[in-house]
């Protein structure tokens, strides 16, 4: 077997453990975290919908699970979660859009659980999950109606997209909408830094299931995620080292 391959599968298993153990200390003790002003800006504006009866809208991008990308999809299943739950009691329910059809059927029943978990009599309605195009200028341009028409007042993007989002962004502030927005993707994070500033930027995208009140292991992959960069940075330093006192 290949070395990286090895090295690769030990850093999954033994992040895997760390996982775990986390965890379950995340069970007794609170951890702190820094503050990010995008979660503060989407706790406001979700309070805000369902004080006004307006609707919450979450764009969950185009990345398939059998991608890469995939990991960014989830980390925007996990935020509709938690924000279903919160704004499923408003008269207007929440609903999502998506440019994958496995990450579609993945949010109705994201939204669908989330519906039953407050015991809501209502049936639910399969259409507040809906594919609104398979490549990344069908997709917005397939969503931007339900911006306009929807009576939405929030916006969350979160997952995988490319410059596409800036159309989504621009239809949520032509509507007086506010935007929360996160992507994986290098120029689609330029260009939410440049129109928007409820973005988050990096990794910040997959901390939202931990600073939305997400599960323990949630927080324990928070946690993790700053074990592992440390790691690489004492590692890059310690190269930098080496290769200076090689050099001398």
């Amino acid at each position: 077997m290949n070395p990286t391959n090895v090295i690769a599968l030990l850093i999954v298993i033994i992040s895997a453990l760390m996982m775990v153990v986390f965890a379950f200390l995340a069970r007794r003790s609170n951890f702190v975290f820094r503050e990010i002003n995008a979660f503060k800006f989407i706790r406001r504006s979700v309070s805000m919908v369902v004080e006004d009866g307006s609707r919450l809208h979450v764009s969950l991008g185009r990345g398939s699970l059998l991608t890469p990308f995939g990991a960014a999809a989830l980390a925007g299943l996990a935020m509709l979660r938690r924000l279903a739950e919160i704004t499923s009691t408003s008269d207007r329910p929440p609903f999502a859009t998506s440019g994958d059809a496995v990450i579609n059927l993945l949010a109705q029943e994201t939204l669908r659980t989330a519906q039953e978990s407050i015991q809501r009599e209502k049936p639910f309605d399969f259409t507040q999950g809906r594919m609104t195009g398979m490549t990344p200028f069908s997709y917005a341009a397939g969503a931007m109606p339900y911006i306009h028409d929807d009576d939405v007042s929030t916006n969350v993007l979160i997952g995988n997209y490319g410059v596409e989002i800036a159309l989504l962004t621009e239809a949520s502030e032509r509507e007086g909408a506010a935007v929360i927005a996160a992507s994986d993707n290098l120029p689609a994070q330029a260009a939410l830094y440049a129109a928007t500033p409820g973005s988050l930027i990096g990794e910040e995208l997959f901390a939202a299931g931990a600073y939305n009140q997400g599960s323990n292991f949630h927080t324990a992959s928070l946690v993790i995620q700053d074990i592992l960069r440390w790691i690489i940075i004492i590692v890059i330093f310690a190269g930098i080292i080496l290769k200076l006192l090689g050099a001398l």
